[in-house]
C-alpha cells in the first residue's frame, strides 16, 4: 500500500479531506480503543472546516478499502473506528507532535544509513518505502542510499513492505572531514521545509482561530492537520546544523500555544457533538 496517510502540503481536495479525517480520528478516537463514531457526526465536524458531505462519505469508504477504518452498522446508522494499522499511523504522528518536537537539540552525532535496490517492476513498493522513509526523517543522499540523523528503527517499515532481502541498514558517524551542513543541503530541500514552517507560523500567529470562528473543534482539527502536513517532510535536523534563523522552532512554539488553548475546548465540544458506539 502506498503511504499517503499524511499527504504532502500541496494537496488536492481528496488529499485534504483524508488528512483532515486522519486528524479527526487522531484527536477524538485514538485514545479510546474500540470507539466508533457515527458518520453523521463526522460529516458535521468536517463540514465545519469546508469538507462537503459527499467528500466525507467517499473518504470514509476509501479509508475502509485501504484498511485504515472499520465499519459497524447499528440499525440504519453506520459507525467508523480505527483499525490496528490506522492506530499505528496515528500513534506515530502523536509521537512526532507531542514528544519529539521539530528540532533535535540533543543529537549525538550518529546517522542511520539505509541502502536499497528494488526491481524496476516494484514501483508501488518503492514509492511506499520512500514515503515511509521521508516520514521517518530520511532523505536521499544518493540514489538508493538514504540517511537520517540519529539512530532510527526502520524494522517495522521493512517488515511491513516485505523488503528485508532488499534493504541494508547501518548506524554510523561522519568522518571529521565530512561537510555535515553541505551533506544536509544536498539531501533535503531546506528552502521548501523552511517555507512550510514559516507559512504555518504566519497563518496561526495572524489567525489563531484558523479561520473557523468561535469553533474549538474545527480550529483544533485544522491546527493538527496542518501541523502534520508541515512536519511530514522535515527530518528533524540537528539544531547545531540548521541554517541561521531556522523557523521550525518558532513554528513549533506557535503550534503548542494554539494547541494548549484549543485542545481542551475541542474535547469538550466533541463529547457534546459526537454520537459514538463501541466496536467490542
Amino acid at each position: 500500500m502506498e503511504n499517503d496517510d499524511f499527504p504532502e502540503t500541496s494537496e488536492g481536495p481528496q488529499q485534504r479531506s483524508q488528512s483532515l479525517m486522519l486528524a479527526f480520528f487522531g484527536n477524538h478516537v485514538l485514545e479510546d480503543d474500540g470507539l466508533c463514531v457515527y458518520s453523521g457526526s463526522v460529516i458535521d465536524v468536517l463540514g465545519r472546516v469546508g469538507v462537503g458531505e459527499q467528500a466525507v462519505r467517499s473518504t470514509l469508504a476509501r479509508m475502509v478499502n485501504r484498511g485504515l477504518l472499520l465499519r459497524r452498522r447499528e440499525g440504519r446508522k453506520m459507525f467508523f473506528g480505527l483499525t490496528p494499522q490506522a492506530r499505528r499511523v496515528l500513534e506515530d504522528g502523536h509521537v512526532r507532535i507531542r514528544e519529539r518536537g521539530a528540532v533535535d537539540d540533543a543529537w549525538d552525532g550518529s546517522w542511520t544509513l539505509l541502502g536499497f535496490s528494488l526491481p524496476d517492476s516494484w514501483k508501488s513498493r518503492r514509492h511506499g518505502l520512500r514515503s515511509r522513509l521521508a516520514w521517518a526523517g530520511f532523505g536521499p543522499l544518493y540514489s538508493g542510499l538514504w540517511i537520517a540523523p540519529g539512530e532510527v528503527d526502520v524494522s517495522a517499515v521493512v517488515a511491513e513492505l516485505d523488503l528485508a532481502d532488499h534493504v541494508k541498514v547501518f548506524h554510523a558517524r561522519a568522518a571529521e572531514f565530512t561537510d555535515i551542513e553541505g551533506m544536509i543541503r544536498d539531501t533535503w530541500d531546506l528552502e521548501s521545509i523552511a517555507a512550510r514552517y514559516a507559512a504555518f507560523d504566519a497563518r496561526w500567529t495572524a489567525h489563531p482561530d484558523g479561520g473557523s470562528g468561535d469553533d474549538p473543534i474545527g480550529t483544533h482539527l485544522l491546527l493538527v492537520s496542518e501541523w502534520l502536513r508541515t512536519i511530514r517532510a522535515d527530518p528533524r535536523l540537528p539544531a547545531r546544523h540548521t541554517p541561521p534563523d531556522w523557523p521550525a522552532r518558532r513554528a513549533q512554539e506557535t503550534f503548542r500555544r494554539v494547541d494548549a488553548r484549543t485542545e481542551g475546548p475541542a474535547r469538550a465540544a466533541a463529547r457534546e457533538l459526537l454520537e459514538t458506539t463501541r466496536a467490542d
